[in-house]
């Protein structure tokens, strides 16, 4: 089993490149049948989703806009219960079909205030995008619309996702281990 060490952690490969470009294959499959007649915006929300954002667009066969957002609510391993909102979002969203892009969605409270924030604005509706999904870990009741995979409660990085800024860039996701 490959292992890598980022700072003091050690990982070990738990979802390898080929898995999540065919979880992202088959989610685009289902969106290029479910939005194709609805002009979506497309919201990534940085930094953890950059990878899956861009690699999930190659595949969308419908006319559609991309922005960006940025929100924290990590430090380290775990959540630190409060949601910032580094980067907002430019594009009026009033009437229009909002999909939201997220690398993971765990204890829920990133993608319900970002969700809450966007519903403000009186878009036609919003939608829930995440390549993965932990839910022993969610404490929110969400409705996520597509998703990529359902992983246990472990700390993952690699494929967009950090440990305090460091394995990002990894095309395959790993596990900690120590």
């Amino acid at each position: 089993m490959k292992r890598i060490r980022l700072l003091d952690k050690e990982f070990a490969l738990s979802i390898p490149a080929s898995d999540i470009i065919k979880a992202i294959w088959e989610m685009a499959i289902k969106m290029n049948s479910e939005l194709r007649d609805k002009n979506p915006l497309m919201i990534c929300i940085l930094n953890g989703s950059f990878m899956f954002s861009a690699d999930l667009m190659k595949l969308i066969d419908f006319p559609c806009e991309i922005s960006f957002v940025k929100i924290s609510s990590y430090q380290g391993m775990g959540s630190t219960g409060e949601v910032k909102q580094l980067i907002g979002l430019n594009e009026e969203i009033e009437g229009r079909t909002v999909v939201l892009l997220e690398d993971i969605v765990d204890t829920g409270v990133t993608i319900e205030k970002l969700v809450d924030q966007l519903a403000a604005q009186n878009p036609k509706e919003v939608k829930v995008a995440t390549l993965l999904f932990k839910p022993e870990a969610c404490k929110r009741k969400l409705n996520l619309d597509y998703v990529g995979m359902e992983i246990p409660n472990d700390f993952i990085v690699g494929y967009g996702l950090d440990y305090d800024g460091y394995g990002r860039n990894l095309p395959d996701i790993y596990t900690v281990i120590d």
